[in-house]
């Protein structure tokens, strides 16, 4: 379970002590939830449970400046939302070769499956979204909407590398998510939330829900 928008170290810990294996710490965006300053990302990444995977979600697309951002924050993987340049993630290789890779496909049709297979190679894991960076103003995660889980499923079984479903998830649907695509690892935002807060039962819930 990856529990993303985190935006205080306080709620950092409340997704570890229920069971989170990762927190996602989500920088400028174009739309959607969550952003908070690179500063305040740094700050919680240092001083939150060592044993989470702590993942920055950055929309820049320029390698130099993604590694310069991780470094700055340092975190241990950074989530790139938006379809980086040809090359990109070679450059971050060599740049941060400590940092996990992890490469975002909007599923928006069968197309996305074979963006997918074209990445794969050259990231640590996929995840897989609901966004639409295709929008006047880029939508690149945190929409709450579902996708077609079975072009989801049809990338699992197509990569080599953990993927990470998101988009929608919730406490009523995570089981039949997760027994419908079979992903490594969910990823959950607004259906934990409570007026822009993490909820601690609405977590506690989702959590319970997920198959093991």
């Amino acid at each position: 379970m990856k529990v993303c928008c985190i935006a205080s170290l306080d709620e950092a810990e409340l997704a570890s002590s229920l069971g989170a294996y990762a927190i996602g710490l989500v920088s400028a965006m174009p739309s959607g939830p969550g952003p908070i300053a690179d500063e305040l990302i740094a700050e919680i990444a240092a001083a939150a449970p060592m044993h989470l995977q702590k993942f920055l979600l950055t929309s820049r697309l320029d390698a130099d400046e993604i590694a310069q951002q991780v470094m700055r924050a340092g975190t241990n993987t950074v989530q790139i939302v938006d379809a980086a340049a040809s090359g990109s993630h070679a450059r971050l290789r060599d740049l941060i070769p400590h940092v996990q890779l992890v490469q975002v496909i909007h599923v928006t049709g069968e197309g996305s499956i074979r963006e997918a297979e074209s990445i794969a190679a050259e990231v640590d894991a996929i995840l897989l979204d609901s966004g639409n960076p295709t929008a006047k103003i880029k939508e690149l995660g945190g929409t709450g909407r579902t996708h077609d889980w079975a072009v989801s499923r049809a990338i699992v079984q197509a990569v080599g590398i953990p993927v990470y479903l998101a988009g929608g998830l919730r406490a009523e649907n995570v089981a039949e998510a997760v027994d419908v695509v079979r992903p490594f690892g969910v990823d959950v935002c607004s259906g934990v939330r409570t007026n822009g807060a993490l909820d601690a039962e609405k977590l506690a819930a989702f959590a319970a829900a997920i198959p093991r």
